[in-house]
């Protein structure tokens, strides 16, 4: 019948062919090629089906009865098979001798592996004449049928089928529960075929429906097909429904774990999560309200942020530990206040060039924030000495200040400062011209702890900097334009302050060569060395190649004395350097620097022409490419 079906199955075009292809995947009730398949979608009659002799029904029909007895309950037989009463079942299993061809010698259809060279033990044979026709197990041989090469299967421990007909064509009812199935062996290896000849090749097609409903699972022939990828995984599948779930699913980023993603958020900045992740989904929308984003607030350039704005945010997300509104024109002290009573764990403030705030936005910062460690707020014209004065009697843990270009600041509001907050490490003035030597040797003598000094453009003098000696942790100076400043002051500072990493002395005229060629030589940890606009030549330079093993960054612009000497001789000498600034010293040849950008690649030369060249480079490496047209 298997035969008939391809045969009509060959004149079909190639569509139809694979629809019925697809049909028979979306109809077969056990997934396999087999022969149920074109009985179960045999077209419905309105008579029920006469119940045939075993001899003269098909083979076919009774193969697929045997494997539905053998896996569904009796009343499944009535619905599949109409025309075949469950009670009276007489089944002849075979396969090519079927009916009256029979031959006596044919042996009853099993599976189709069975180990090499083992014996199978006895087990119940289905066809209707008993054990009368089959070699099955009985110890005696029969001679097998020689058109059939099908191997025989030993039952083994694949289960005992029991036989559905008794002897003498008596049927008798057979019930699954009443015969458990015992555990299937691994897939066996085929032997030979009759006389001795190979077995003929075997396909999934003809061996695993039989074998699955016999012995209820799927052994297969190892040296016919292998290890199928199916049956992998469906064993993973079986072990692990959660894998076979996720590999069912299609892969998605949601599936990381949350913290995990707020990592990866972390990395973008405010406008990002808020103006381009949240807008994704509600999950991430959710992710992006996190407390650790909120941590540290950078709402700087942000013109269009206000007083409600803010209070909000300070309503939502009461950690705030660091807050930034520089140019945020439109905040006031009131913005501020609301901040500052609702994120009282406010450690960094930061407010650059917002002119509009006054005393009142940096007294409620301190009477409520009294953690404050980092306060930056240069370039802002209205704030006075009283603000000063709250935030070095209130905060105790100062460590870093910052209050450049806030010119009604004097000595009064400093010298709180100095006196209430002891663990300062950091202050920068710039162009505060009220503050003076006063305010220098308070902080000297009550800040030991200071690291970081700057008072670039103050009144200050050679009287008020000598004492910054005292300094032991000193390693950044900033003293430019200090306009009374001199040489023996800042070689005794060089001398005593030995953690000294930087020193920036631009803009002082009074700095010579012999200055320098102290600092080469005193400066035992010195890195960094400005001397923009001073008064040297290129015996300082050839100084500091002889003298000095650390300076690696150096930089004399705008000292016209420098020459091609000064720039080859610290070039050939210093060991250490690594930077030479050079922007407009004119009396430096732009071929000599040209030659010396090649002879000494580890040494970057700034000049106009090379910063310029340096510029167009990165811009190519970013994709920028020039405008050749006629309108640029």
């Amino acid at each position: 019948m298997g035969s008939f079906f391809c045969k009509q199955r060959r004149g079909l075009t190639p569509t139809r062919d694979q629809q019925r292809k697809k049909l028979q995947r979306r109809d077969c009730l056990l997934r396999a090629p087999c022969m149920l398949c074109f009985i179960v979608r045999e077209p419905a009659v309105s008579e029920p089906v006469p119940c045939a002799p075993p001899a003269q029904r098909p083979a076919a029909i009774d193969c697929a009865h045997l494997l539905l007895l053998n896996s569904l309950q009796e009343q499944c037989c009535s619905v599949l098979l109409p025309g075949l009463p469950t009670e009276e079942t007489d089944m002849v299993c075979k396969r090519k001798n079927s009916g009256e061809n029979q031959q006596p010698g044919t042996p009853c259809k099993q599976p189709r592996c069975t180990p090499a060279g083992e014996q199978a033990p006895e087990r119940a044979c289905p066809c209707p004449g008993g054990h009368s026709h089959c070699t099955g197990n009985q110890g005696h041989a029969s001679p097998q049928n020689p058109e059939d090469h099908t191997p025989s299967c030993s039952g083994g421990d694949q289960g005992n089928i029991p036989s559905i007909a008794g002897d003498q064509g008596h049927p008798s009812t057979w019930h699954p529960q009443d015969h458990p199935q015992p555990a299937a062996d691994p897939a066996l290896p085929c032997t030979e075929g009759p006389s001795g000849q190979a077995p003929p090749e075997c396909t999934e097609k003809d061996c695993m429906p039989l074998l699955e409903e016999r012995c209820g699972t799927e052994p297969r022939c190892t040296s016919c097909h292998g290890t199928s990828s199916q049956d992998q995984l469906q064993t993973v599948r079986d072990a692990d429904p959660d894998a076979a779930r996720v590999e069912e699913e299609p892969l998605n980023i949601n599936q990381l774990p949350p913290s995990l993603l707020l990592k990866i958020f972390f990395h973008l900045s405010l406008n990002e999560r808020c103006l381009c992740v949240s807008l994704v989904c509600k999950y991430w929308r959710d992710l992006c309200l996190d407390f650790q984003f909120w941590k540290q607030l950078d709402l700087s350039s942000h013109g269009q942020m206000k007083d409600d704005i803010l209070e909000r945010i300070g309503s939502r997300f009461r950690n705030i530990l660091e807050i930034n509104i520089s140019d945020c024109l439109n905040v006031t002290d009131a913005g501020i206040e609301m901040v500052a009573a609702k994120c009282m764990g406010l450690v960094k403030y930061t407010a650059y060039r917002c002119k509009q705030l006054s005393d009142s936005s940096l007294i409620s910062l301190a009477t409520y924030c009294t953690s404050l460690q980092k306060v930056h707020v240069g370039n802002q014209d209205r704030l006075t000495d009283e603000a000063i004065k709250q935030l070095g009697s209130r905060c105790k843990d100062l460590k870093d200040i910052h209050f450049g270009q806030c010119y009604k600041i004097s000595d009064e509001g400093l010298v709180c400062i100095a006196k209430g907050c002891p663990k300062l490490k950091k202050i920068y003035l710039q162009e505060n011209k009220l503050v003076s030597d006063k305010s220098v040797e308070a902080f000297a003598e009550h800040c030991p702890e200071l690291e970081y000094v700057g008072f670039m453009g103050c009144s200050v003098t050679s009287r008020g900097v000598i004492s910054l000696t005292n300094l032991k942790n000193l390693s950044s100076l900033d003293l430019r334009h200090i306009n009374e400043l001199d040489n023996e002051t800042v070689m005794e500072i060089v001398k005593k302050c030995q953690n000294l990493t930087s020193l920036n002395l631009c803009l002082n005229r009074n700095i010579d060569d012999r200055c320098v060629e102290v600092i080469a030589k005193e400066g035992r940890s010195l890195k960094e060395l400005y001397l923009v606009t001073c008064k040297i030549t290129d015996h300082a330079l050839i100084a500091i190649g002889r003298y000095s093993t650390t300076i690696e960054t150096v930089d004399v612009g705008w000292c016209k004395e420098i020459t091609d000497q000064g720039a080859t001789l610290i070039a050939q000498s210093s060991k250490s350097i690594r930077y030479l600034g050079l922007m407009r010293c004119d009396q430096v040849n732009e071929a000599t620097v040209e030659q010396l950008v090649q002879q000494y690649p580890h040494i970057t030369f700034s000049t106009v022409l090379q910063d310029c060249k340096r510029t167009l480079e990165r811009a190519y490496q970013m994709g920028w490419t020039p405008n050749t047209s006629s309108a640029s």
